[in-house]
Formats: C-alpha cells, structure tokens, sequence
C-alpha cells in the first residue's frame, strides 16, 4: 500500500502536495517498521515524513508570499 500511494504521487502537478503524498506514502512504511519492530525503518521513515511535510509547508509559504 505504501508504495502505491508514493507511486502516486508522480501524478501530482504540484510540488507541495507530491510531498505531501510522499510524506503519507512514508508514514505508511512507518506504520509497517512498527507492525515489525524495526528500528531502521521507523527511524528512516520518522525522517523522510518530518522532512516531506515540512518542505510541503515551506513550499506554500513561499508560493503564498509570491
């Protein structure tokens, strides 16, 4: 599932909400890291979904100042 949702989100046209789906697409993986007890992949994951929403935030901000 979580690949599928990150697979999506190359339909996305804009650039703000590809993150945003990576970032759902990340925390999916997280959930799964859970569900198995990896530390590696919840650790990666916590990364990639902090650093995805927070792109996705900047990103509008900048566009909104524009």
């Amino acid at each position: 599932m979580a690949t599928a949702v990150f697979t999506s989100s190359y339909f996305s046209k804009e650039p703000a909400i590809l993150r945003r789906v990576q970032a759902a697409a990340a925390f999916l993986w997280l959930v799964y890291g859970v569900l198995i007890h990896s530390v590696p992949v919840i650790v990666a994951n916590v990364i990639v979904t902090g650093v995805a929403l927070a792109s996705s935030f900047r990103m509008k901000a900048v566009n909104a100042r524009e």
